[in-house]
């Protein structure tokens, strides 16, 4: 991967690598999933969102050594599934069919047909198509390096059956390391059956270098634009929508292009996501409107508001229904009720905006003071003139208006006028100066 970084611990979606293949293993509802780990381990420990046991493989000699790092932590009932983390994209069907092979008694290999086998081990069959054995390209001669079906590294088979031939592989190959993949013949000699689970070249699409990570990036994402458009959404172009999250998406949606959702983001029927939009970690009610290079970041918004373009609501967000805030807004910790109006160039941090207010272009909340934050309180349907300074810990009532200009300082009462300006002066005669040697 030519990085510091694990390779497991690079990103396809916005999660790790293996994040992705242990969130998969978890939908099946293991009793454990339990994680080998040798370079980088502490560095995978700390990258990994998933809830797992971890496993240290001290000294690194193939991925049958691997396993049996973790045999001591299996139970002799139960079927082992064996996955990597540089397989991110295998789907749930696969390895369930897989799973329920291994319940029966037999060993189950994921198995795939390329186009470009390039060095991944060859599946060789017998003349009935029965699978004989697992041979690794190095050790292939060249009729066996011509077989275009693939081992994809996965299998499940009883625990016992693991146990049982584990113990009989050895390092006598090429590479001196103990291959899971010898488990296949030594299964077949002992007459335990061998199955072959057939999956897409895209499931077994394995991850060695960042050419690659981008091509598995663009599976993932093409994925996710499937998934949204069988949920009722319209795409403007399914190749420009990057999805790096949970993201649910309610019918008659539209989301245009270059638009990137992260985190866990819901949008509601009929919302209308402008292009280069951002949404993060938000809730996203009906009918909403979302223009153009718009930032949303751990918002709450109700339903049809209208936001942008240009504008950023930060976390702690939250828009009653109907609530508009326009271009080169900027919002924190801020609730705006039904109806309220921002339209351009204003900052609202830690405030309270009741239903109906209008929020002219420049006004400020001064939400901090060099130490502390604190909050501003506006009531119902309450005006606030261009270019208003509103200085918290501050009090705005019902029915106020602020004049534009105006530096507010002290609480203001119902359908009270404040006006916070400095005196005016007009200097007759005044000349501007002239810049020296003029």
């Amino acid at each position: 991967m030519a990085s510091a970084v694990p390779k497991a611990l690079h990103q396809i979606g916005g999660r790790t690598l293996l994040d992705h293949v242990v969130s998969t293993a978890q939908e099946l509802g293991p009793d454990d999933v339990l994680v080998v780990i040798g370079h980088g381990a502490e560095a995978v420990r700390t990258g990994t969102a998933s809830a797992v046991q971890w496993v240290v493989q001290s000294e690194r000699l193939g991925t049958g050594h691997a396993v049996a790092q973790a045999l001591p932590l299996i139970d002799e009932a139960a079927v082992a599934l064996v996955l990597c983390a540089d397989v991110p994209l295998v789907c749930r069907a696969t390895l369930q069919a897989g799973v329920d092979a291994a319940h029966d008694g037999a060993l189950a290999l994921v198995t795939a047909e390329l186009d470009d086998p390039a060095a991944l081990g060859r599946i060789v069959r017998s003349g009935d198509g029965r699978i004989e054995r697992i041979v690794e390209f190095k050790d292939a001669d060249e009729r066996e390096r011509a077989i275009r079906e693939v081992n994809a590294g996965l299998m499940a088979l009883p625990a016992a059956t693991l146990r049982r031939l584990l113990a009989k592989v050895t390092a006598d190959n090429a590479q001196g390391e103990y291959y899971l993949t010898d488990l296949v013949a030594l299964a077949i000699a002992e007459g335990t059956p061998v199955e072959g689970i057939a999956a897409s070249a895209e499931e077994i699409f394995g991850i060695n270098d960042r050419e690659q990570l981008a091509e598995a990036e663009r599976i993932f994402q093409r994925r996710e634009a499937q998934r949204l458009m069988a949920a009722g959404a319209t795409l403007a172009d399914p190749a420009r929508l990057d999805v790096r999250g949970n993201v649910t998406v309610g019918q008659d949606s539209f989301i245009d292009a270059n638009v990137v959702l992260q985190g866990r983001v819901t949008l509601g029927e009929r919302v209308h996501l402008g292009p280069g939009a951002v949404i993060e970690d938000a809730e996203i009610g009906d009918d909403v409107r979302v223009e153009a290079y718009t930032v949303i970041e751990g918002a709450r918004i109700g339903a049809r508001c209208r936001i942008g373009p240009f504008a950023r609501l930060r976390p702690g967000t939250e828009l009653g229904e109907e609530a508009k805030v326009g271009n080169f807004v900027e919002t924190k910790k801020a609730r705006l009720g039904k109806g309220v109006k921002a339209n351009h160039l204003a900052y609202l941090g830690d405030a309270d905006i009741g239903a109906a207010s209008n929020i002219g272009a420049g006004a400020v909340t001064c939400n901090y003071d060099g130490a502390d934050k604190h909050r501003t309180e506006v009531g119902d349907d309450v005006f606030i003139g261009t270019n208003a300074t509103l200085v918290a810990p501050l009090t705005i009532e019902s029915g106020a208006f602020i004049a534009a200009g105006s530096t507010i300082t002290k609480q203001v009462r119902k359908k009270e006028l404040a006006v916070g300006r400095a005196r005016q002066r007009n200097i007759p005669g005044w000349k501007r100066p002239g810049r020296k040697g003029d």
